[in-house]
């Protein structure tokens, strides 16, 4: 089985996930361990447009090969690997739906046996100072594990959270350090994302239907002829005996259709994609702060 560290190494550098038959399949993601045993077991290969798209692809039977790592599929099986977000852990459910893609068996035996699933190598404690999350292109990010714990009071928690958030505090209504109160409501603030919600595809197949034509076709007919006899075919009518017996044979002809049938391109297909544009309404409940005013009456002259 190929090291961890030699996975981080190919990520650092920019490596790629090759398929078995040498096609590139796309660059190297992040590293998943196995939770009992520490061991690498998955890696996301970042596929699609600037690698926006991360699938799955078990570590079992994957070779080096220069800065690359080969894999035992091929480029489509892995692009049609089941879509799992790689959020930092990966349940036994959704290892056992990509190990049954894959056609391997072990998925099951592996949840059956109790593991509790698997998790991402960045994501391990320690993981803010030694694990490595690979952006695009190979490049390095990840926490530096400062802000792991904050310590202290729940007053003090508060405050280090809002300094580490950016938000920025104010005193509650019951600390009475200010003569004035701040009344706040909350704002809808609405934005887009893309999410995949299908695929298309083009299929080729061979259908056959009847095909009638009409074509002229010739056929001989016997047809007897008699003439008269004249002084320009008396001598071919007498030449011979005078009583005999005689027979003449004539062949008679006919045509008789022919198929024959040949392939040849009509027409070129393919699929294309174009951005239309509708208008959804989005209905929230916000909140919002009243402040009421009470015993300003009495102070108040005629």
């Amino acid at each position: 089985m190929i090291g961890r560290e030699k996975i981080e190494t190919l990520g650092r550098n920019g490596g790629n996930v090759v398929g078995q038959d040498g096609e590139k399949i796309g660059g190297i993601g992040e590293l998943y361990v196995d939770d009992d045993t520490n061991q690498p077991t998955w890696v996301t290969v970042k596929t699609g447009l600037f690698g926006t798209k991360e699938t799955f692809v078990p570590l079992d039977g994957a070779d080096l090969r220069g800065d690359d790592l080969v894999v035992p599929y091929t480029k489509d099986q892995v692009k049609d690997a089941p879509r799992v977000d790689p959020d930092g852990h990966l349940e036994p459910g959704e290892e056992d739906r990509l190990y049954k893609h894959y056609g391997r068996s072990d998925g099951a035996a592996r949840n059956v046996g109790g593991t509790s699933g698997l998790r991402d190598a960045a994501s391990e404690p320690g993981a803010g100072d030694t694990g490595t999350v690979y952006g695009a292109g190979g490049s390095a990010y990840g926490g530096t594990g400062e802000s792991a714990g904050l310590a202290g009071t729940d007053t003090e928690q508060t405050e280090t959270a809002s300094e580490v958030s950016g938000t920025p505090r104010r005193r509650d209504s019951g600390t009475a350090a200010d003569d004035a109160m701040t009344r706040s409501e909350e704002r809808l603030n609405v934005g887009t994302e893309k999410q995949e919600v299908g695929r298309a595809r083009l299929r080729k197949y061979v259908t056959t239907e009847n095909v009638t034509k009409t074509v002229p076709v010739q056929r001989e007919e016997v047809r007897v002829e008699r003439e008269p006899i004249t002084d320009e075919n008396r001598g071919s009518a007498l030449d011979g005996p005078n009583l005999t017996e005689d027979e003449h044979e004539v062949t008679l002809h006919e045509e008789r259709p022919v198929v024959d049938k040949e392939t040849v391109p009509v027409e070129r297909v393919r699929l294309g994609t174009e951005t239309r544009t509708d208008e959804e309404t989005v209905n929230e409940e916000v909140s919002k702060e009243h402040i009421d005013t009470e015993g300003t009456e009495g102070g108040r002259r005629p």
